[in-house]
């Protein structure tokens, strides 16, 4: 049986806007970074795609290189779109990104408008689709030069393979120095994709700064610091974690320290009648600035669970000056 999306679905998310763009995203995108690769279930793919969409989520973001193995994400999503939700690409915003490592040879890295046009192509061909709706160059390469990779993703877009262009992982002056070449070029700036939870806020050291300035919107990755915050450590580590796969989150991190402060953090977060996931998330979309947060998942009761952060996204002062506090003795 063909799956049906909702009928109530955008009656619950929240839309915002993104920058001083038309473009409306939902307040939670789901990223795919990880769990959509060949190694994880497609059926399970395939039912937090659904989930997501069930629940308001019009946004899927996704890399060249997400997997394993690189480029297998993009090919599930392919078949996701085309099998689940057929007739329903209008509603939806698809964005990838090319920047790391993707395939042998000298041009298969970084920000040469060799790299980052071939790269597209194949994106598109893995999810059966003519254009992405946001192409992002997925982090800064000092041997291409910024007018070089800037003046490929304008060609991109007047080519109509993206509507919009993004940036990820720039520093606050790099990321300055690309929003005024693509205003030259008359190609804006849509979006930043910088790493930006409690427990990594170097994108307020300028960088939410330059993006208000300059009318950019932001969508922070790895809202809840890759697992830690969350419940799922402060009794141990699990068995089948992110930590004790010694993956995207080493078991080094999760010291003593790090994990009485998650503990005072969930103490906090049950006081306001949250989880601590969803406290992370609404801690994130306290600040106007930031325009969508981008979750992960590896079930679809995360999915719904992470949106549930919606309903209490206000924090008082002196719950602020609580979480400042412990996050400046951390």
């Amino acid at each position: 049986m063909r799956f049906q999306p909702a009928p109530t679905r955008y009656q619950s998310m929240a839309y915002r806007r993104c920058g001083h763009s038309g473009l409306l995203l939902p307040a939670i995108s789901l990223g795919l970074w990880q769990n959509f690769g060949h190694v994880d279930s497609l059926e399970n793919s395939r039912q937090m795609v659904q989930r997501a969409f069930d629940l308001g989520i019009t946004h899927f973001d996704l890399a060249n290189n997400y997997g394993p193995p690189p480029g297998s994400a993009e090919e599930n999503f392919g078949h996701i779109l085309y099998h689940d939700l057929p007739g329903y690409r209008d509603e939806l915003v698809i964005s990838t990104k090319a920047g790391y490592g993707m395939w042998n040879g000298p041009y298969g890295d970084g920000g040469s408008r060799k790299y980052l046009i071939a790269s597209l192509n194949q994106s598109l061909k893995r999810m059966h689709l003519d254009y992405v709706d946001i192409f992002y160059h997925h982090r800064p390469d000092p041997n291409t030069p910024l007018e070089e990779t800037m003046s490929a993703l304008d060609q991109i877009v007047r080519e109509g393979k993206a509507l919009y262009v993004g940036l990820s992982n720039y520093k606050p002056a790099e990321t300055k120095k690309a929003i005024d070449i693509l205003n030259e070029l008359g190609t804006p700036c849509l979006i930043h994709q910088p790493r930006y939870s409690m427990l990594d806020r170097w994108a307020e050291e300028g960088l939410l700064d330059v993006l208000e300035e300059e009318g950019v919107g932001c969508i922070p990755f790895s809202p809840l610091a890759q697992g830690l915050l969350t419940d799922k450590y402060l009794h141990g580590v699990p068995a089948h974690s992110r930590a004790a796969r010694n993956g995207s989150l080493p078991e080094h991190k999760l010291t003593p320290e790090t994990l009485a402060l998650i503990g005072q953090l969930n103490e906090l977060a049950r006081q306001r009648g949250q989880t601590l996931a969803q406290m992370a998330i609404a801690w994130l979309l306290r600040d106007e600035r930031v325009t969508s947060v981008l979750i992960g998942a590896s079930r679809p009761e995360q999915i719904s669970d992470s949106v549930q952060a919606l309903a209490h996204v206000a924090f008082t002062n002196d719950e602020l000056a609580v979480i400042n506090g412990l996050l400046m003795v951390a």
